[in-house]
């Protein structure tokens, strides 16, 4: 164990209710953190596991968990190896190298899962664990969760978790939060304001940058359902223009392939204002045409649209964008752009992080959509939440007459680290 007076540098700047869950949780089998995202819930969760660690029986393995290796690095790991961070006083007791799946804190092995679907069960299958830390809990399988349970069998042995509101009927909230009575469980709810150490100014960023069904789940803090709209956001009047500004970036084409369904592409471009545009849609829809295109077909039309279109303020026609990004399920077609010599780079198709990021876009204004991209402006005002999935607790936009709107994620996603700077800086 480190040094008392270190824990003690540590707890002298949290606050009441964080200190307060802290020797709580040494009371309990399993301990559970949710709430607003920067309400100061995770920082109370490691320093409850970093007491965990230090006092954690001998007889069973440590695990860090989360969603991927790189999610337990970057919001665990990372964190107790900042000198300057809140650990600080700490971070020599924390040892790892980047890429590794085992860490060393206090001198115990920690070993590092990430647990994106039920496979990862077969990482912990037939381990006898003392302690497991788990980052974002309504992200993990629920069998996942089940079977670390299941592992945590040594006398003292604990499981420390952390989460933001999910959807009222998340497995998380049904089996185990509301039944909190009756399970050797503690739970401890945070919003915004229980973080007494953040800027006016930061939280307010916050509240800016979440919207709708986020807001509502990661400022607010509730467990609420999906429902009605997707980007309820939306305005024609505010969001569609007529005239784009200088465009001083291309980062990308978002391509959503289709065949017996609309093929459509949308060219992304970053303004001088400061703010990104769909400057142009090509969309092919051969239920309308009564004609399929093959790959060749549909390459040799997308780079001759891409070659023609007209520059804001140059007479020269023509986008090269940094990314030609496309559906990572067209696999004929991105073999066909590799042989017609264009490089494509597979879309981030995580979907509900895609949502959040246009949705945080169109609602501080950064996001304007030229009248042209007609497939897009179309289908944004029927893209709704699928009240069937949100009653079994999954987030989901109903699938039908979405095939431009996921151009445009697509290509905004997965370029989200080329333009993002600039944005924030022109903002």
């Amino acid at each position: 164990m480190p040094p008392a007076v270190d824990l003690e540098r540590v707890t002298s700047v949290m606050s009441r209710k964080q200190i307060r869950s802290i020797v709580e949780s040494e009371r309990v089998k399993i301990s559970l953190w949710e709430g607003a995202v920067s309400s100061g819930k995770t920082i109370a969760s490691l320093v409850a596991f970093l007491i965990a660690v230090a006092q954690a029986p001998e007889n069973g393995l440590i695990f860090c968990v989360g969603r991927t290796l790189q999610t337990v690095e970057r919001n665990i790991i990372e964190v107790l190896m900042q000198p300057l961070g809140p650990f600080g006083p700490l971070a020599k007791y924390v040892e790892h190298t980047r890429g590794s799946n085992v860490a060393t804190i206090f001198g115990r092995t920690v070993h590092l899962v990430g647990a994106s679907d039920v496979r990862a069960e077969g990482r912990i299958r037939g381990a006898t664990a003392s302690l497991i830390y788990i980052d974002e809990a309504t992200l993990i399988p629920e069998g996942f969760w089940t079977m670390c349970l299941s592992r945590i069998r040594v006398p003292g042995a604990r499981l420390i978790a952390t989460t933001n509101p999910d959807g009222p009927s998340h497995w998380l909230r049904k089996k185990f939060l509301l039944r909190e009575g009756r399970l050797n469980l503690r739970s401890w709810h945070f919003v915004l304001d229980d973080n007494p150490f953040l800027e006016e100014s930061f939280k307010q960023d916050l509240r800016n940058e979440y919207v709708g069904l986020w807001y509502r789940r990661f400022i607010q803090g509730e467990w609420c359902l999906a429902e009605g709209s997707v980007y309820d956001m939306w305005d024609e009047d505010r969001h569609i223009v007529s005239a784009l500004p200088e465009i001083v970036m291309w980062p990308a084409c978002g391509i959503d392939y289709g065949t017996s369904n609309p093929f459509s592409a949308e060219m992304v471009g970053l303004g001088a204002d400061g703010r990104l545009y769909l400057t142009n849609e090509w969309r092919y829809e051969a239920k309308v045409t009564r004609r399929q295109l093959t790959d060749p077909e549909y390459s040799a039309r997308l780079r001759d649209w891409a070659a023609h279109i007209r520059v804001p303020g140059l007479s020269a026609r023509g986008v090269q964008p940094r990314y030609w990004v496309v559906d990572p399920s067209a696999a004929s077609f991105i073999t066909q752009l590799y042989r017609d010599k264009v490089t494509p780079t597979l879309a981030d198709n995580a979907v509900l992080d895609g949502i959040r990021l246009v949705s945080s876009l169109l609602a501080t204004d950064r996001l304007r959509v030229h009248e042209s991209c007609t497939g897009w402006i179309e289908e944004v005002p029927g893209y709704t939440w699928d009240p069937d999935q949100a009653e079994k607790g999954i987030d989901e936009p109903v699938k039908t007459d979405d095939h431009s709107l996921d151009a445009g994620r697509y290509g905004l996603k997965t370029t989200e680290f080329l333009w993002r700077p600039h944005l924030a800086l022109a903002a």
